[in-house]
């Protein structure tokens, strides 16, 4: 099968090890790629374990890293997240025909290090005493891939440069609490993740820039037309700006986030 298909076959995987290794063996070894094949959709996605179970994000209790449980159970929400976006990288590689050679590269990559991330977090939270699927998750990140599947430019303006770049905000706080914590590993993991993550949130905002090129659209304009349209969330302060520009946002886009009410 080409990458595509194969993208498609790893994303309906269940089983979450055997999803970050077909994930990593893709980007390890490519195969052959067919930019125009349209896939049918196949009736259930994405391929996911029975656990964890999925509950709205308002009954995900709050995590302290005080105690060894509260840890745990932050680092799992962690790598839910990290589970959740191999499936949407994924996604973007099967699921969008007829775009450059560049885009599926670039997404396969993302693939191949949200399944590192997640590997990562899994193994440390069993040191921990605590397996992937013990708590409650929410499904924010791929029900907002869901609502996105009809509108590529949608997708890349709400998930990596939206849902993905909350982390870029998120991590260095997150960090400072696990060091108080004394959880060293967790720390230098969360590093890796944030290092990586300003590259995927690059990649999202270079295909948003250059859909909205091909198709006549001004980007700051027209995101605040898809954050209405798919009802992404409001993004609150305190902005990671250095992070944020790292990634591709320009001071306009800056701006006109710290000015939402």
């Amino acid at each position: 099968m080409e990458l595509r298909e194969q993208a498609l076959r790893a994303l309906c995987l269940c089983d979450p090890a055997e999803k970050a290794a077909a994930a990593r063996a893709l980007w390890t070894a490519p195969p052959a790629l067919d930019t125009a094949a349209v896939l049918a959709t196949p009736p259930a996605l994405p391929g996911r374990p029975a656990r964890p179970r999925l509950v709205p994000p308002k009954e995900v209790p709050q995590r302290s890293p005080f105690t060894r449980e509260g840890r745990a159970a932050l680092l799992h929400a962690v790598t839910h997240i990290e589970f959740n976006a191999i499936n949407l990288a994924l996604d973007a590689i099967w699921r969008f025909s007829a775009m450059p050679e560049a885009f599926y590269r670039d997404w396969l990559q993302v693939a191949a290090e949200e399944a590192l991330h997640f590997t990562l977090l899994a193994e440390h939270l069993l040191t921990l005493g605590c397996t992937y699927g013990e708590h409650d998750a929410h499904d924010g990140l791929w029900a907002m891939t869901e609502r996105t599947a009809g509108d590529i430019t949608a997708r890349m303006a709400l998930v990596p440069r939206t849902l993905e770049a909350r982390g870029l905000d998120a991590t260095p706080p997150m960090q400072a609490r696990l060091a108080k914590a004394g959880d060293a590993r967790a720390v230098a993991i969360l590093d890796i993740i944030l290092r990586d993550e300003i590259g995927h949130v690059a990649i999202g905002n270079r295909w948003y820039a250059w859909l909205c090129a091909r198709d006549g659209l001004e980007p700051v304009a027209h995101y605040a037309v898809l954050t209405e349209r798919h009802g992404a969330p409001r993004l609150r302060p305190p902005f990671n700006h250095g992070a944020r520009r790292a990634a591709g946002f320009s001071d306009a886009e800056i701006a006109a986030l710290e000015s939402k009410p």
